[in-house]
């Protein structure tokens, strides 16, 4: 447990490294881009469905209102994966600049082999997303803790996996990932709820990057080179 909280103390650390400020600021702002795009999309399909005019429109818009920010934070998840994978090299080198020097630069899985995976992924995620998405609308409660619990194994397994490839094969991260399957569940969590929470969801894309790079490099194993 140790690791998993040093994984997510250091990347506070890290964020004003003249290294670590671009891949930050990009991430945060695909995050933005990203999320406005959802919410004005949502906004717009539950315009389209409540419709009319009167008391009963308006309680319906408002309600729809609600029901499309909570729509955008349902599938806010696929996009943090995607967003992360973008900058994650940069991201992932920032780190082990700064807390890893002694490492072998990275040669692991191909970029074809590491954008396979991330898109996959995705696509994945946002299909659950969607088929569960109905279930959230009508009971928000439940909807809740289905949506952290699909986010905290998605973004653990995720990020993890994404950064171990830099250094291994895909074959190879997956096991290594299921080897620390408890760290990476709880440190995946953490970003679940984040992902969740205004504002600090735009951090999540490169701070859960940085924060997984540390964990894989401080198991019992050691840095993994």
């Amino acid at each position: 447990m140790s690791a998993v909280l040093t994984s997510l103390l250091l990347p506070l650390g890290q964020v004003f490294d003249k290294g670590f400020r671009g891949p930050l600021l990009k991430g945060v702002l695909g995050a933005v881009l990203s999320l406005g795009g959802l919410i004005i999309l949502m906004g717009w399909a539950m315009d389209a469905v409540a419709g009319g005019t009167g008391w009963l429109a308006t309680i319906a818009g408002v309600l729809g209102g609600v029901a499309a920010l909570f729509a955008a934070f349902w599938l806010f998840v696929p996009f943090v994966l995607a967003i992360a994978g973008l900058f994650l090299e940069e991201t992932a080198a920032a780190v082990e600049r700064r807390h890893y020097p002694g490492l072998p630069e990275a040669r692991g899985a191909s970029l074809a082999a590491q954008g396979v995976f991330n898109v996959v992924l995705a696509l994945k995620v946002l299909a659950l997303n969607l088929v569960l998405l109905p279930v959230a609308l009508l009971l928000p409660v439940v909807g809740a803790v289905v949506l952290w619990v699909v986010a905290a194994v998605s973004l653990g397994h995720g990020l993890f996996e994404g950064v171990a490839q830099r250094r291994m094969s895909v074959p190879q991260a997956r096991l290594l990932r299921k080897r620390r399957e408890f760290s990476v569940l709880a440190l995946g969590g953490v970003m679940a709820a984040l992902a969740i929470v205004p504002f600090a969801n735009l951090l999540v894309p490169v701070l859960g990057t940085a924060a997984m790079t540390h964990l894989l490099h401080r198991g019992s194993e050691g840095p993994v080179s």
